[in-house]
């Protein structure tokens, strides 16, 4: 704890440096923002959030306490800025193969997976299976981070040089540094498209990959999972990969608008981390690829734990990270 005095910078501000920037700034406490506007995960991310994810069909961790506040916080950020930013939709996941399907039946009555099923529904071509899952939908991060950047700027929050006390928000850019220990950064790349005649009313999820809408006729489809070449060039590879998802997703009738690669900042699966790296230093990193799902909540339990001396249970603690 350091106290409601204190002067903060923030450095990066992508989803994790903004949502922390937020509550700051609604709990009236003095910061600065840091950040070289050169690109990030945050910007090109498609912002899919998915209750129920994974081969194994899983609730996403801890989703039940980080699902309400995220919605919350993102409704009320919506109204500061005055642009939409949550588009909550169903999410269609699709099986395909007969073993995939069989798991994702046998895990439909169980207690934490029913109450995010809406319904069994027929499989579209090419799968064996496909069940309807709600609570999901999208989080339009670029706009978020670029709206919020304009809001910020507005009251001269920006600086080049950072204060006595920094909460380092960096992303992946700051774990590739080596700085918190190894990681598991990952590069993925994202195709966004036109395809007029597409449904729009649902997120899909399956053939290795998902189909997002992100407006009228848009779409955005991914993703690659690359672990050794970490830069965020697109490559030609990465476009057959996610074109081959968006064949069995979409179709074949489309204009490909965008091509784009980030890096997934992963210290630990897709679970943030928070916590004191140095006197006066924090740390905030680690979302991967579920920053939508975590971010605001895991913010605000930073701004606790620095204002209010109130510690995060040690699933978020850096330092028992650390210690393992």
């Amino acid at each position: 704890m350091i106290g409601e005095s204190a002067s903060w910078t923030i450095v990066g501000q992508g989803l994790a440096g903004t949502c922390l920037a937020w509550h700051f700034w609604q709990r009236g406490i003095e910061f600065k923002l840091l950040d070289h506007g050169t690109g990030g995960a945050s910007r090109v991310a498609a912002g899919l959030l998915n209750p129920v994810t994974g081969k194994n069909f899983e609730p996403s961790w801890r989703i039940d306490e980080f699902l309400p506040e995220a919605v919350e916080f993102y409704r009320a950020i919506e109204q500061k800025l005055g642009r939409k930013l949550w588009y909550p939709m169903p999410v269609l996941r699709l099986a395909s193969a007969d073993k995939e399907w069989r798991k994702i039946e046998g895990k439909l009555g169980e207690d934490r997976v029913s109450p995010w099923v809406d319904s069994v529904v027929e499989a579209p071509e090419g799968f064996v299976g496909a069940v309807q899952v709600k609570g999901g939908g999208r989080f339009d991060t670029r706009t978020f981070v670029e709206a919020s950047r304009n809001f910020f700027a507005g009251h001269d929050l920006f600086t080049d040089a950072t204060r006595r006390c920094v909460v380092w928000c960096e992303g992946a850019a700051g774990l590739i540094q080596g700085k918190y220990g190894a990681h598991r950064c990952a590069k993925g790349e994202i195709l966004t498209v036109r395809a007029n005649h597409w449904d729009g009313s649902r997120i899909k999820v399956g053939g290795g990959g998902w189909l997002v809408p992100v407006g009228p006729g848009l779409f955005k489809s991914g993703a690659t999972y690359e672990w050794d070449d970490l830069d965020e060039t697109p490559t030609a590879k990465g476009r057959e990969f996610v074109e081959r998802i968006l064949h069995r997703l979409g179709g074949t009738d489309y204009e490909i608008i965008a091509h784009d690669a980030g890096i997934r900042p992963i210290l630990r699966r897709s679970e943030p981390l928070i916590g004191p790296v140095g006197e006066n230093e924090w740390m905030f990193n680690g979302l991967g690829s579920k920053g939508s799902l975590y971010a605001p909540g895991v913010a605000r339990r930073l701004a606790s734990w620095l204002i209010d001396g109130i510690e995060p249970d040690t699933e978020l603690d850096f330092r028992f990270h650390v210690a393992k």
